[in-house]
């Protein structure tokens, strides 16, 4: 892949991605929808937002290059899995194979519950390998609360042959339950910090688990995108087993405070950003066509996006246009 070009590709597909995820999310967390959906868009954040931990820690001995999110591709081209889709999340990355840096297609699926999906798994590898003519590599991600008494399925037979008899599609099973807090919250990495959280916490004080959190990120604010800072909040929020006097009280204690207090106001700050030397004004505007495109691109009804955005249902009819 070239690098700078990748670059540009890779900031450009996150933007996207981000911008549907941080809608969704806020969605969730207004109407107090706490729910399997809730889970995969966070989880798919995490993923996003700190995917070189996420490789670094559960597969260590993987050599990993350049990488580019192609949801947006895998979406334009199968459009009617588009709600089927929105727990999984696919990636085009360099994996070291043989010595060399070779480029797979990498499926990563979030289960927030325990069950056979091996078939789905299998068949959406299919269509990832349809779209990219590349190996696929296939992870699942189990959140369930529930003690396993055995492995879950982690292959699909889907043919034979007289030499080889039977033949599977593997993939790789990660249980964040089977982790224990008290090891993750002592790593370098903020991720497997975020990740105790829904990790075995016992023997572990939910509240020291929050602050470490929030001590990590405060040292390390100036390494971090506002993505990765405002994920922080939002996951700190979903997940908490602490109160929000309290949380607000370690807040203050760390002196730790984050660029935007909502996912909305997140986005439309970008604008703000972007369009800094043209007027702020127009920088906000930019940022809610952006956003409304972006959201018009995955299918939103455009009653949803006069919500998200205040653009009127006219203007937003007209950016359809562009999509």
């Amino acid at each position: 892949m070239n690098r700078t070009n990748n670059d540009v590709s890779q900031r450009q597909t996150l933007s996207f991605v981000l911008t549907w995820f941080y809608f969704m999310f806020e969605v969730a967390i207004k109407n107090n929808m706490i729910n399997p959906k809730s889970h995969d868009s966070l989880f798919k954040w995490l993923i996003t937002a700190f995917t070189r931990e996420f490789f670094e820690h559960y597969f260590p001995r993987i050599k990993i290059g350049e990488y580019t999110f192609i949801d947006k591709e895998f979406i334009s081209k199968y459009e009617n899995l588009k709600e089927s889709l929105k727990g999984d999340l696919f990636l085009a990355m360099e994996v070291e194979i043989d010595g060399t840096l070779q480029e797979i297609v990498i499926q990563i699926e979030h289960q927030s519950e325990r069950e056979d999906i091996s078939e789905r798994v299998y068949e959406y590898s299919c269509y990832a390998w349809l779209l990219k003519k590349k190996p696929v590599w296939s992870i699942v991600i189990y959140t369930d609360e529930a003690v396993w008494r055995k492995p879950v399925i982690n292959r699909f037979w889907y043919a034979f042959d007289s030499h080889n008899e039977k033949q599977y599609h593997h993939f790789d099973v990660i249980k964040v339950k089977a982790e224990k807090s008290f090891d993750l919250i002592k790593k370098h990495s903020l991720m497997c910090k975020l990740l105790t959280l829904k990790a075995d916490d016992r023997k572990t004080n939910p509240d020291e688990l929050v602050y470490e959190i929030y001590r990590a990120a405060a040292a390390m604010k100036d390494e971090l995108t506002n993505e990765q800072l405002l994920l922080i909040e939002q996951w700190i929020s979903f997940y908490k087993k602490v109160s929000e006097q309290r949380l607000d009280k370690i807040k203050k204690e760390i002196k730790m405070s984050f660029v935007e207090t909502t996912i909305t106001e997140h986005v439309f700050n970008q604008g703000w950003i972007k369009g800094e030397a043209e007027g702020k004004a127009e920088g906000e505007a930019k940022g809610k066509k952006e956003t409304a495109i972006n959201l018009l691109k995955m299918g939103i009804d455009v009653k949803i996006i006069n919500q998200a955005t205040g653009l009127q249902e006219k203007e937003i009819k007209q950016l359809t246009r562009q999509v």
